[in-house]
């Protein structure tokens, strides 16, 4: 339906454009069928018909562009009104010229100087259709100013329903323009959240099959090799248990640490923000200090993840937008709170203008699952601060 609308839309346009030149052709060969004048007269009639051709040619069809500067568009519009002022006033049959200047008035002229330009062609048109001014008698100009009134009012009332009209479309264009935007943003979002919780599922089943092989697997290796070093001189087939007890809690052991993302997997926290920071600066040239308060202790893995990934996604941020020199991590491990601070000095931004990127949002997210919370505060040229806070959930307490 939209797409028929526009096309409807298009077509009309280009029609309106055209009738300046018909109504120009037309009432050119109208006097020149009809017209009694000599042929002097006609050729010089014929002649400033010919140049308001080329006058519309030239300022408005040729030069698209300039319809959208008003100075050009008056000086365009007088032009039009003066060849008709002419053209009408040295003969009737030109009266019918009139319609381009209701036209153009509408197409170049802004707001209420639009219905100024229709109300000068309308006493216009009425001028020519009177065969010029009317004598100083009062029945004759009654009539006129009758005739100029009649003519005003239906055209302007034509404009405004024109007027109103084209606001609609044009409200309507606005509207689908924006629906289409937030249908394709929540395209985006929803495609992003799915990535998210993809990713978020993996990681839940990583943790629970470290935690698992741990608590199982690892823990029973561990014990059966104490009970099998009880005895100091075991036979051989107890040497070989042990000796295979001992390969598969290495061999657990290896996987609980394969499940642990690769920062993470021989460093603590700390360590782990350490070994990105010096990372990314060797990626980008830029200085990134890492700085830890409290005392470090070994948290939940969800917990260490999630201050890990925010670290990561806040130092992608910062390359890919901030133009920063240097950048500060701090890590704050308090008595029920871990919180993690990313402060840049580069070009900030809004916080409170909406963007197409889902960094923070994923950041956000990612926080809202351990009942953290994620907190952004920057301005235009004041550098960014990123802040996230979790619950300080210790290592070995099950979710």
């Amino acid at each position: 339906m939209t797409d028929a609308l526009d096309g409807w839309e298009r077509r009309l346009n280009t029609a309106g454009r055209a009738i300046p030149y018909l109504v120009l052709l037309l009432s050119t060969g109208m006097y020149l069928v009809l017209g009694t004048d000599p042929w002097q007269t006609e050729a010089v009639n014929v002649g400033i018909a010919a140049v308001t051709g080329l006058w519309m040619l030239w300022w408005f069809t040729l030069h698209p562009e300039w319809r959208s500067r008003t100075g050009l568009m008056a000086v365009f519009f007088a032009g039009v009104l003066v060849a008709y002022a002419v053209l009408g006033l040295r003969d009737p049959l030109f009266g019918f010229f009139s319609f381009a200047g209701y036209v153009y008035a509408f197409e170049v002229l802004p707001g209420r100087w639009r219905f100024a330009g229709v109300v000068v062609n309308g006493v216009l048109a009425a001028t020519s259709l009177q065969g010029g001014f009317p004598s100083p008698d009062l029945r004759s100009i009654g009539v006129y100013l009758a005739v100029v009134l009649v003519i005003v009012t239906i055209a302007c009332t034509f404009t405004m329903v024109g007027y109103v009209t084209s606001e609609q479309a044009r409200r309507r264009k606005e509207m689908v323009a924006q629906m289409a935007a937030m249908m394709e943003e929540n395209a985006g979002l929803h495609a992003q959240l799915l990535v998210q919780a993809h990713e978020a599922g993996v990681l839940d089943e990583r943790q629970r099959l470290a935690r698992e092989i741990h608590d199982t697997l690892a823990q029973g290796f561990a014990g059966i090799i104490t009970q099998l070093q009880v005895d100091e001189a075991p036979p051989r087939h107890v040497e070989t248990a042990l000796r295979l007890a001992r390969e598969n809690l290495a061999e657990a052991r290896r996987s609980v640490h394969a499940l642990r993302p690769p920062a993470l997997v021989d460093a603590n926290l700390p360590d782990a923000l350490a070994e990105v920071a010096a990372g990314w600066t060797d990626q980008t040239g830029v200085a990134a200090s890492i700085r830890t308060t409290g005392v470090a202790r070994a948290l939940h893995p969800e917990v260490e993840v999630t201050l890990l990934r925010a670290a990561q996604e806040a130092l992608s941020n910062v390359a890919k937008h901030a133009r920063a020199s240097r950048v500060g991590l701090t890590l704050s491990y308090m008595e029920d709170v871990v919180t993690l601070d990313v402060r840049d000095d580069g070009a900030g931004f809004d916080p409170e203008v909406r963007t197409d990127g889902f960094g923070l949002v994923g950041m956000r997210q990612r926080v809202s699952r351990l009942a953290g919370a994620l907190v952004v505060e920057s301005e235009p040229g004041g550098g960014t601060a990123v802040s996230a806070s979790v619950p300080a959930i210790p290592a070995g307490v099950t979710r």
